[in-house]
C-alpha cells in the first residue's frame, strides 16, 4: 500500500482539486485508489453508502475514483454551529457538540479512529491520497494534530505542496511553509504544485529555478488556471454573476450557518437564471422565486432571518405571486414551531416558525441520514424522477405533510406543498440536480425557460478534463510511479 498525501500553503490552494484529479487520473486507468481525508471542517455534507456522513468533497473524491462516497474515507468531520464550537462526526456518525478547546484535547483519541480509517482503506486500495486542511504552518495547531503532517508523521507517507499563484505570493507561500515545518517534516515534502496559473510559463521559469535551488525540492507541476470546471465545493460560497437575459431570478438567504449550498449549483451554472445570495442585513429582493437553505443552527437562523426583515420580504413576495421552497433546514422554518427540547443545536428552547406550512418540527439528537429516490408528488411533476439524501437532526409533523412535494421510491410521501400552491418544502437535499426536476419547478414558478443543468454530467466532464490537465502538466517520471503504485495490487481488490 502507498499513500501519498496533499497538503497546501493555505486554504483554497487547490488541495480537494488535485486530490479528485489524481483519484481520477488514477482509477480509469484501472489503478486501484481511494481518497482519503483525515479531518474536514465543512457544512457541506453527503450520505455514504455504509449510512454515514462525510465531507462532499471527499465525495467527490471518491466518485473520482468511481467510488461509493464510504465514512473510511473521512473518518473525522467537523461542522461548526458556532464561532467556536462544532458537531464533532467521528466515523460518519455524530459523537457531540465540543468548544475548540475540548475538541483539541479529544484529538489524541481522533487520531485513533484517524489511523483505523485508513489502515482498513489500505487493506482494500493500492494507493490512498490524502488531503491536507488549511495549512500545515499553522503553528499553534501543530499539538496533537491530525490533519496534515501530524498524520503524515503517524503513518510515514510522502507530502506535496501546492499553493494557488492566482492570489500572489507563491514563492513566498512554499518557501515560508517549508521554514516552518519540522525537519522530518521538511524531509518529507517531495515536492511543489503550483495552481491557477495563466500567461507565459518562460516568464515564470526564472522563480521555479530559485525556487528549487532555494529549498532542494523539485516543481512537479505548473497547472493552469481551468476556467468553468466544476466541481462540488467544499464549503465557501461559490460567486454568482449577474445574468443581463436570464429568464428567472431566484435569492437564497444566506444563513450564518448555511450548509449544504451545493443544492443550488444547477440554478447557478444555468445561462437563464440569475441566482442571487442575499446577504445578512440585506434585503430580498424582487424576484420570481426565493429558496431557503439548509443550516446548521436552525432556530439561530431564524432569528438571523427575522433581524434582516427577510420574514417581511417574504410575506410581500407571497403577496405578489412569487413561490417560495425550504430545504432542510429551510424546509422547518416554514413550518409553525421549532422546539430542540434536547439542546442537539445549542440552547434547549423553541422558536416560533414562519407560519406558512402547518406543521411542527422537533429536534432529535439522533440524525437522519439516507440516499433516497422518487419522483415530485404534485402536479405537472410526476414524470420527474429525482435522486438526493437526507442529513437532518428534526421530525416534523402535522396537516401540511398531507399534502407531500415527493413520493419515495419505498412509497412514503415526504415533503409539504402549502393549500395555494406558493409554498413547497422537503428535507432531501439534491432534487434540483435533476434536469427533469428543474423542468418541473421551473414550471411551478411560471416562468419558462428551455434550460437545464444536469450536475452529473457536468461533474463527469470536469473530472475528466482535470485528469486530462495533470496528466499533461505534472512531472512525468512521479506521476508514472503514482501510476504504478495503484496498480501493483490490483487483483487483490477486483
Amino acid at each position: 500500500m502507498a499513500t501519498l498525501m496533499v497538503q497546501g500553503t493555505t486554504s483554497d490552494a487547490g488541495k480537494s482539486t488535485l486530490v479528485a484529479g489524481l483519484c481520477r487520473l488514477l482509477a480509469r486507468t484501472g489503478g486501484s485508489v481511494a481518497p482519503f481525508k483525515p479531518q474536514n471542517m465543512a457544512l457541506n455534507s453527503a450520505v455514504t453508502v455504509d449510512g454515514g456522513e462525510i465531507g462532499r468533497s471527499t465525495a467527490l473524491q471518491a466518485r473520482a475514483a468511481y467510488l461509493d462516497p464510504h465514512t473510511e474515507m473521512n473518518p473525522v468531520l467537523l461542522k461548526p454551529n458556532s464561532d467556536t464550537g462544532a458537531q464533532v462526526i467521528v466515523q460518519g456518525h455524530a459523537l457531540s457538540t465540543m468548544e475548540a478547546g475540548a475538541y483539541h484535547g479529544y484529538k489524541q483519541r481522533a487520531l485513533e479512529a484517524v489511523r483505523l480509517s485508513h489502515k482498513r482503506l489500505s487493506e482494500h486500495f493500492s494507493a490512498v491520497i490524502a488531503e491536507g486542511a488549511g495549512s500545515p504552518a499553522e503553528i499553534n495547531l501543530r499539538e496533537n494534530d491530525i490533519a496534515n503532517m501530524g498524520f503524515a508523521e503517524a503513518v510515514d507517507c510522502p507530502v506535496i505542496l501546492v499553493a494557488d499563484i492566482d492570489k500572489g505570493g507563491v514563492f513566498a507561500h512554499l518557501v515560508g511553509t517549508l521554514e516552518l515545518l519540522s525537519e522530518s517534516e521538511r524531509a518529507r515534502v517531495e515536492g511543489f504544485v503550483i495552481n491557477r496559473f495563466r500567461g507565459d510559463l518562460a516568464l515564470l521559469q526564472p522563480g521555479l529555478d530559485w525556487l528549487e535551488r532555494k529549498t532542494g525540492k523539485p516543481v512537479l507541476g505548473v497547472l493552469p488556471y481551468l476556467r468553468e470546471l466544476y466541481l462540488d465545493a467544499e464549503d465557501a460560497l461559490t460567486d454568482s454573476a449577474p445574468k443581463a437575459d436570464a429568464r428567472l431570478r431566484v435569492a437564497v438567504p444566506v444563513f450564518s450557518r448555511i450548509s449544504n449550498h451545493t443544492d443550488f449549483d444547477s440554478l447557478r451554472l444555468n445561462p437563464e437564471v440569475e441566482l442571487l445570495w442575499v446577504q445578512p442585513g440585506e434585503r430580498l429582493p424582487a424576484c420570481d422565486w426565493v429558496i431557503l437553505p439548509g443550516s446548521k443552527s436552525v432556530r439561530r437562523d431564524l432569528d438571523l432571518l427575522r433581524d434582516s426583515r427577510w420574514d417581511e420580504d417574504l410575506q410581500r413576495h407571497l403577496r405578489y405571486g412569487g413561490k417560495v421552497l425550504g430545504l432542510c433546514g429551510g424546509y422547518q422554518m416554514l413550518g409553525q414551531r421549532i422546539a430542540d427540547p434536547h439542546g442537539v443545536e445549542g440552547q434547549r428552547g423553541e422558536s416560533r416558525g414562519l407560519g406558512f406550512l402547518p406543521f411542527e418540527t422537533v429536534l432529535e439528537p439522533g440524525k437522519q441520514l439516507h440516499n433516497v429516490s422518487g419522483r415530485l408528488a404534485f402536479p405537472g411533476g410526476a414524470d420527474a424522477e429525482f435522486a438526493g439524501y437526507e442529513i437532518h437532526c428534526g421530525r416534523s409533523r402535522g396537516e401540511a405533510l398531507r399534502r407531500p412535494l415527493l413520493t419515495l421510491s419505498s412509497g412514503e410521501p415526504e415533503g409539504a406543498i402549502s393549500d395555494d400552491g406558493q409554498v413547497i418544502g422537503t428535507y432531501v437535499h439534491g432534487i434540483l440536480d435533476q434536469p427533469a426536476v428543474q423542468k418541473a419547478l421551473f414550471h411551478w414558478v411560471g416562468v419558462a425557460t428551455g434550460s437545464t443543468v444536469s450536475i452529473a454530467e457536468r461533474r463527469e466532464q470536469s473530472l475528466d478534463r482535470l485528469a486530462d490537465t495533470l496528466a499533461e502538466h505534472l512531472e512525468p517520471d512521479w506521476l508514472q510511479r503514482w501510476h504504478r503504485a495503484a496498480g501493483s495490487h490490483q487483483a487483490k481488490v477486483s
